[in-house]
């Protein structure tokens, strides 16, 4: 008897668990996938479509210098040109991180002519995880080193929207 009743607790238990589970399933948003990201960078906006289609859009801040494309390290520019996502990152300096795979053969060969560093880690984030920057960096000012900001909220959105190797077109 002792027995049959554990049996019984056990099952209702796993019921509940199972009810649970569906009903937290219910509350989850379903986020569609993009498959290109457009940043227009004098619009300061990011744009996530699927088939030409735009899903959702978000404001952005720029690196310090935004007019023009990125030619060095340590220019402070965002860069312009095609692309795509290459790695996500949770563990970043900044709320959640997508890498942008900057440079591209178009960048290391003008760099190279040059004769510069292109730089690189040019990434899609959210805001600093640390409170040593100013809070001017949350009111819309560019404010990064060349990369494209969002809020945490926003990057939380982009995350869950868009997978690697995702294609990105960054324009003036």
């Amino acid at each position: 008897m002792n027995r049959t009743i554990k049996i019984i607790k056990y099952l209702c238990f796993l019921l509940l668990a199972f009810n649970w589970a569906v009903s937290a399933n219910d509350l989850t948003p379903n986020y569609d996938k993009a498959d290109r990201v457009l940043v227009i960078k004098s619009e300061r906006k990011l744009h996530l479509y699927k088939e030409d289609k735009v899903l959702k859009t978000f404001n952005i801040a720029l690196g310090l210098v935004p007019e023009g494309p990125k030619q060095r390290s340590g220019d402070f520019r965002t860069p312009e040109g095609h692309y795509y996502l290459e790695t996500k990152n949770p563990n970043s300096d900044y709320f959640l991180s997508i890498k942008v795979s900057y440079p591209n053969d178009y960048d290391l060969a003008r760099a190279g002519e040059l004769g510069v560093d292109p730089g690189g880690q040019i990434m899609i984030h959210g805001q600093p995880n640390e409170e040593r920057y100013s809070a001017l960096r949350a009111q819309g000012l560019d404010w990064t080193d060349g990369c494209i900001a969002v809020s945490n909220s926003d990057m939380i959105d982009i995350w869950l929207m868009i997978d690697e190797l995702t294609p990105i077109e960054i324009r003036p």
